[in-house]
């Protein structure tokens, strides 16, 4: 049999499809980059304080996204991979989100389950999700690792913050 040796294509890790064109995932490796490919993502956020790994940063150079690294400057000494996200990436996240001019777009973190949920949480309450299935679905990512202090923020976020768009995606 000459059968052609066809490449599985697997996702970076809690990769989900958010909203048609908007995914979410945590750092993708080698592993994930032909998959990766195929969305022909064009920008992605990403919001782990520290940096993307080397070989992350190459595939993307490669594919010419553009990769937008929030939450690195505020108070760099304090910031690590356990602090909260603050109130100002959210924002600035969601700005980016609700501009379809981004898309197709990946939200991402290091293990795509904390900062990245708590983005699309609060997203989810700007689509006037209730708050059953916004932590429902913070859950199913986070797995066992929920953070009872993300699930406050998404609670406590104020959607009014974040500034009015003239396009938004047709699913907001």
């Amino acid at each position: 049999g000459t059968m052609m040796h066809t490449r599985r294509l697997i996702p970076p890790p809690n990769f989900g499809l958010v909203e048609e064109d908007l995914y979410r995932s945590g750092q993708p490796n080698v592993l994930s980059f032909p998959f990766l490919e195929k969305l022909q993502i064009k920008k992605i956020v990403y919001l782990s304080p520290d940096d993307a790994s080397e070989e992350f940063l190459n595939f993307i150079d490669d594919q010419e996204i553009e990769f937008i690294h929030l939450g690195t400057d505020s108070d760099a000494f304090t910031q690590n991979s356990w602090s909260p996200i603050s109130e100002e990436v959210v924002i600035s996240a969601l700005q980016i989100i609700l501009d379809p001019k981004n898309y197709p777009l990946a939200i991402m973190c290091n293990m795509g389950r904390h900062r990245t949920g708590t983005v699309i949480g609060c997203l989810r309450k700007i689509q006037r999700w209730n708050l059953t299935s916004i932590f429902e679905e913070y859950h199913r990512y986070a797995g066992n690792k929920v953070r009872l202090t993300n699930q406050q923020f998404i609670e406590l976020f104020d959607i009014d913050l974040v500034p009015t768009v003239d396009n938004p995606p047709p699913w907001i």
